[in-house]
């Protein structure tokens, strides 16, 4: 049976299979069969226009950044080479089909019985981001049951903190009652609210860097498809360091000046069609909750104990202009810092086109502060380099047994995205280890947060708003500014 599903999914894919996930939730949810079947379309046009632009932009990126590597000299002995493969081995391994299929019910019912405000099945494709370490747990330990266990338990703290964002998410990306619940990305809520004091501490808050901050200042050099060209120009002079004499450079970076620039410029429209496919799902969430609390519209949401969450595909918010260019600027960083940081092992390289999606839970809690998103990315993603360095042989060793291609010439393998990730290795590290008292100790943290967050949600979100709310915002320098 289980090979049959991933004969099915194979064949249709997140472009078909998502959509119509999204048509059923919009009819649950007693949207009218029109908009329903608009909203799937929107959903498949948003993924298939996501897949264009990326598959054609990573080779790109790819390049650029083996320049700078080879300009350098620095070999590292394990390679970026892209979430695919780790997606690939998931779906190819029993564990990772078995939560597959199991999951999907654990989700509803976690729902279901309240042990979640965020409804996960709308985003269902992102399970593998689950389904990763559990397919890595059983390589190493070959016991199912603590692999399978390790995957549900990646779930539970997934959707914690996939909830733990969920207002502040909503509220900068301007999508009522949606968050996003990626296995891989949502992990960053982390160091956004530990580390925000410490910024503030610094000055980082009074830092007016945000889009529209960069627009009303410096004008046309302040649009996004003006800094893309710009930043094309600065990525491409470093892949080029050593050619800078010769035509030949030169074509190659206005060339990828020209396609940052289109990338950041259209990634914006397709997210805005995206968008629309959930748009009226969250208007209808929060149309109904009015209804059963017999609320009047203007009564503030973050109050309402029964609010819940459609959890999104993070192409949601992947072409927001803070977002992109946040994720874009980390692309040259996260490469020196590899080179510099003592005793990683791990190049980052494919997966570098995903650093805006890394971002989108910082960007959220800092209210679009670019200074503070680089900042935290530098942090977590440098321990996250440690992380994958530890996990290369493990990772490189489940993706070949489950049918995942290692290319030619490369002896480790890694995918930055998947592997890059402090919190998600020390749980990892604990279930493997077979140690009750370890396993025992992430479970109990798990149910202290999640009590309190149970109890005290209304005030943590108060608290992350807050928190945003001491960042210098560029509409105040937008009402300072003189009229045309």
């Amino acid at each position: 049976m289980l090979n049959n599903i991933h004969t099915f999914f194979n064949a249709f894919g997140a472009t078909v299979i998502v959509p119509v996930m999204i048509f059923i939730i919009a009819l649950f949810l007693k949207v009218k069969p029109k908009k329903a079947m608009m909203c799937a379309l929107y959903a498949e046009v948003g993924l298939t226009g996501f897949s264009w632009i990326i598959n054609e932009f990573t080779p790109v990126v790819t390049k650029i950044v083996r320049q700078m590597v080879d300009n350098t000299g620095i070999k590292l002995p394990i390679v970026d080479i892209g979430w695919q493969a780790g997606s690939l081995a998931s779906f190819g391994s029993p564990v990772g089909l078995t939560f597959f299929v199991f999951g999907l019910i654990a989700e509803f019912i976690l729902f279901a019985v309240g042990v979640t405000k965020v409804f996960m099945p709308s985003n269902l494709w992102n399970n593998f981001g689950f389904m990763i370490w559990g397919t890595l747990a059983f390589y190493v330990t070959h016991n199912w049951w603590i692999s399978l266990g390790l995957s549900f338990f990646m779930l539970l703290y997934t959707l914690l903190l996939a909830e733990i964002q969920a207002d502040r998410w909503s509220r900068y990306y301007k999508i009522e009652n949606t968050t996003v619940c990626a296995a891989q990305n949502i992990v960053q809520t982390v160091p956004a609210i530990l580390l925000d004091p410490l910024w503030n501490m610094l000055g980082f808050n009074k830092a007016n860097l945000t889009p529209a901050a960069f627009k009303n200042k410096f004008g046309v050099f302040g649009e996004p498809t003006t800094l893309g060209a710009i930043l094309g120009i600065v990525i491409g002079i470093l892949g080029n360091l050593k050619d800078l004499a010769t035509i030949k450079a030169w074509g190659q970076i206005f060339q990828f000046a020209i396609q940052l620039s289109a990338v950041m410029t259209i990634f914006p429209l397709v997210t805005n069609v995206f968008s629309k496919a959930f748009t009226p799902l969250a208007k209808q969430i929060d149309q109904t909750r009015k209804q059963n609390a017999n609320q009047q519209p203007e009564v503030d949401p973050v109050h309402d104990k029964k609010r819940w969450f459609l959890a999104v595909d993070d192409g949601v918010g992947y072409g927001e202009s803070a977002t992109i260019i946040s994720g874009i600027i980390l692309i040259p960083i996260m490469v020196v810092i590899a080179f510099l940081l003592p005793g990683n092992k791990t190049l980052p390289v494919v997966d570098l086109i995903s650093l805006p999606f890394m971002v989108e839970s910082i960007v959220a809690i800092t209210d679009g502060n670019i200074l503070k998103v680089i900042a935290n990315g530098v942090i977590w993603f440098s321990l996250g380099l440690y992380a994958a360095s530890w996990l290369g042989s493990i990772y490189t060793g489940a993706i070949s047994q489950y049918g995942a291609a290692i290319p030619a010439g490369i002896v480790l393998v890694t995918s930055f995205n998947l592997m890059a990730r402090p919190l998600n290795a020390l749980v990892f590290a604990a279930f493997i280890s077979q140690n009750p008292l370890w396993i025992s100790l992430c479970i109990i943290v798990y149910l202290v947060l999640l009590y309190i967050l149970r109890k005290y949600r209304s005030q943590i979100w108060i608290y992350l708003n807050k928190m945003a709310a001491k960042n210098v915002h560029a509409k105040e320098d937008l009402k300072s500014s003189p009229k045309d």
